[in-house]
């Protein structure tokens, strides 16, 4: 899985004879990923090897990484499809809280009323898929129809939706009290020893690939991304396409903030603040182009690896959270300054 460009909407594609005479040794040296996942296992050794009799590389800390990544990619997987058509979101960890909130509220109301686990478990997810949808729907249309940009109109909604969330529990109270079997059964459960909910976000992010490998959809994208104008004078809806797409990452923040109540049984407010940051610097270490155009999906997996291994790695070596924030930004800058230093190359 190597990382995605798109063909200019009126060009012909690429023959460079030296990029056909290249080994696939050489080009997997050459993608973004590879690298990205060397320096993770550089970062695990190392956290390994300063971390109290090597607990950083325990099962339990290992399915500790999964559970926090799974949340983390589903976001990044999001915002890297937007990214690919040049859009933003920065309200996808508020509308990740939002959905959990919604979907809680819901489950405890059917609680109360006698409704069965399963259904009322079934309705969680959909209230969080629904919550989500209709948050991303509500961004896309301040970015497509409105043309507000897209950095201003998520910036301004991640304010109306914590807003809204904390109104709605009563001051940011979190919420329990619906099925322990949603955590028993699918928020702790392991498959194989790996968590559900991280399988789940795997599958998700394969089928992200294969959209943007091998659909017209994937391709629609990378166009509008690269060139709108040309987009839309060769006939593409420019303006529904983009609004899907923040459907879709609005969906995903959705299914994260169920696995987020099913991972703690409650919701967790105030405990998402940095999940558009961390998403924003996965998906741009990973390789996907701040100006749209170029998608990695695989490099967006390593890039939430990174972060979660980063951040937890700090936590276990007894860095303070003030310094976890300053390393997670350091790592988006230097990714970024590479990232412009790489697309000037001759």
């Amino acid at each position: 899985m190597s990382d995605t460009k798109a063909v200019p909407v009126m060009a012909e594609p690429e023959t460079d004879d030296r990029a056909r005479q290249r080994t696939p040794l050489q080009r997997l040296m050459g993608a973004r990923a590879t690298w990205i996942f060397l320096l993770d296992i550089a970062l695990i050794a190392l956290f390994t090897a300063l971390s109290r009799e090597g607990v950083f590389l325990s099962w339990l800390n290992t399915k500790a990484l999964l559970l926090s990544g799974a949340e983390a990619l589903l976001l990044a997987v999001g915002l890297a499809m937007l990214l690919g058509a040049g859009k933003f979101d920065l309200s996808l960890g508020a509308n990740l809280v939002m959905s959990s909130v919604m979907a809680a509220l819901a489950m405890v109301a059917m609680v109360g009323a006698g409704a069965g686990v399963g259904v009322t478990i079934l309705a969680g997810l959909v209230v969080c898929l629904g919550t989500g949808a209709m948050i991303g729907a509500l961004n896309g249309m301040l970015v497509a129809v409105f043309g507000i940009n897209s950095l201003i109109a998520t910036l301004g909604m991640l304010g109306v939706i914590t807003g809204f969330a904390l109104v709605a529990t009563g001051n940011g109270q979190d919420v329990t009290g619906f099925p322990h079997q949603l955590q028993s059964g699918f928020g702790l459960r392991t498959i194989g020893g790996i968590p559900a909910p991280a399988l789940l976000a795997l599958t998700v992010a394969l089928a992200m690939w294969v959209v943007i490998r091998f659909t017209a959809f994937g391709r629609h994208t990378l166009a509008i991304g690269s060139a709108p104008l040309a987009a839309e004078r060769v006939g593409l809806r420019v303006t529904r396409h983009v609004m899907s797409l923040f459907v879709l990452a609005g969906m995903l923040a959705g299914l994260a903030g169920f696995i987020d109540i099913a991972h703690y049984q409650t919701t967790v407010i105030n405990g998402h603040n940095n999940a558009a940051l961390q998403a924003v610097a996965a998906a741009v270490i990973g390789g996907t182009a701040l100006e749209g155009g170029r998608i990695s999906i695989m490099g967006t997996i390593w890039g939430v690896a990174l972060a979660v291994i980063l951040q937890n790695g700090l936590v276990i070596i007894g860095v303070s959270s003030a310094y976890q924030l300053m390393a997670v930004g350091a790592v988006l800058i230097v990714a970024v300054g590479l990232d412009r230093m790489s697309s000037r190359r001759p």
